[in-house]
């Protein structure tokens, strides 16, 4: 092959078997990275490249399932931008000479997985643009989507890591106990305000070496309808006796990229008990919850694949036989990792329809909701974590509205 360098060995953590051994798993010839301009944050992920490299010209790293080495195509003024990561290098200059020379380092491959997702059913994994497919089609291939394998290099946690969420699920377990204890002392004697729990929570993730993001969310009343509700020093209600509140917390390990998050939602009525209206929406929803929970649990201890959207619609189903499926706005869970809302399947048959599979050592949450403006909104959140032929929940489980 014309202008075709011999790169030394890459001190890349990239682990290229591996990928091929899942590209030969999903009978795909292929996987080709392309980017420009940062378009694919996955890319930069899962080859583990810089995330704020300077890139302006198009790049193209294809990985083949079979025998053979990566393939690198690189514009010649930056020529150096994938040599961090092993295989060889193709330069080109002129568009020709990039569809020219990208169609070679292709040769023999017919099926090519990319971030693509068809009808973009699946927006967190599609990134490529259309053109760039036209292209790869019209060299006579076919294209399919890398969803799963994205799951497999991105979602799939280490036991060092999935220790790391059990960490944080004791610590914001007991930080969010307590809580609930202070607002009903508060209460008591005058009353608080969203905004001084909010404060009161980062107190304590902060004591026990966990860093969240925004929030956490406090919400009274009818704040609690909206489900990405916020307080700030601003805008905070009052929390009074009577008062319904829901608190959504999440944490994970400080001084740790590789720490995974541990996230939860629970509800509750302050000095008195919950009206029948109330206590009909929370059973509801942890009706719902429980079914998606159990759906995954069997699912596993059976060795049964499960799509995100199979979880999803084994509670909503339920929501919407009980005629409140309007008021269920989001999808049922999301995939954890080190970022909050990671890059594995979702518990989604509303937003997506999500086919991603539930793959063993991911951490994902299950959090149905229903929501009634001018009134009062119930999640009930809980984490689990599949593991070969188990699933689990990780933390407490609320089983009926907190009293306070």
């Amino acid at each position: 092959m014309s202008n075709t360098v011999t790169e030394p060995k890459s001190e890349t953590k990239l682990d290229i078997a591996a990928i091929q051994s899942a590209l030969r798993e999903n009978k795909v010839d292929g996987w080709l990275f392309y980017d420009h301009h940062h378009r694919d944050p996955l890319a930069y992920s899962i080859l583990g490249l810089d995330p704020h490299s300077h890139v302006t010209r198009r790049w193209y790293y294809f990985i083949p399932a079979r025998g053979g080495v990566p393939q690198k195509l690189v514009h010649r003024i930056e020529s150096g931008r994938l040599d961090s990561l092993p295989g060889e290098k193709t330069e080109y200059s002129s568009w020709q000479e990039l569809e020219q020379k990208l169609e070679g380092i292709m040769l023999g491959a017919e099926k090519i997985a990319m971030q693509y997702s068809p009808r973009n059913a699946n927006m967190y994994v599609s990134m490529v643009d259309a053109g760039t497919i036209e292209l790869i089609r019209d060299m006579g291939m076919e294209i399919v989507t890398s969803a799963d394998l994205v799951s497999h290099f991105e979602a799939v946690l280490t036991d060092a890591q999935l220790a790391t969420h059990y960490v944080a699920q004791k610590a914001v377990d007991e930080i969010l106990d307590a809580a609930w204890k202070e607002i009903g002392t508060r209460a008591r004697s005058g009353g608080t305000t969203e905004y001084a729990i909010v404060h009161l929570l980062q107190q304590g993730l902060s004591r026990a070496n966990l860093v969240w993001e925004h929030g956490p969310n406090v919400s009274a009343g009818p704040n609690s309808a909206d489900s990405h509700y916020e307080p700030t020093a601003a805008k905070s209600s009052p929390i009074r006796t009577g008062d319904f509140v829901l608190i959504d917390i999440w944490g994970k390990l400080a001084n740790d990229p590789t720490a995974v998050w541990y996230d939860i939602t629970w509800t509750g009525v302050v000095n008195r008990e919950p009206t029948e209206r109330e206590q009909l929406i929370f059973t509801t929803v942890r009706n719902a919850r429980d079914a998606s929970i159990k759906a995954v649990q069997e699912a596993f201890s059976s060795n049964t694949p499960i799509a995100g959207w199979q979880a999803d619609e084994a509670g909503r189903s339920l929501i919407v036989k009980a005629g409140f499926g309007d008021a269920f706005t989001h999808r049922t869970g999301h995939n954890i990792g080190t970022e909050l809302h990671g890059n594995g399947a979702h518990l989604d048959n509303l937003e997506t329809h999500d086919e991603r599979l539930i793959l063993p050592n991911t951490c994902f949450s299950v959090e149905p909701g229903l929501y009634f403006p001018g009134e009062f909104g119930i999640r009930s959140e809980v984490d689990m974590i599949a593991r070969k032929n188990k699933a689990e929940v990780t933390g407490r489980i609320q089983t009926a509205l907190v009293r306070i």
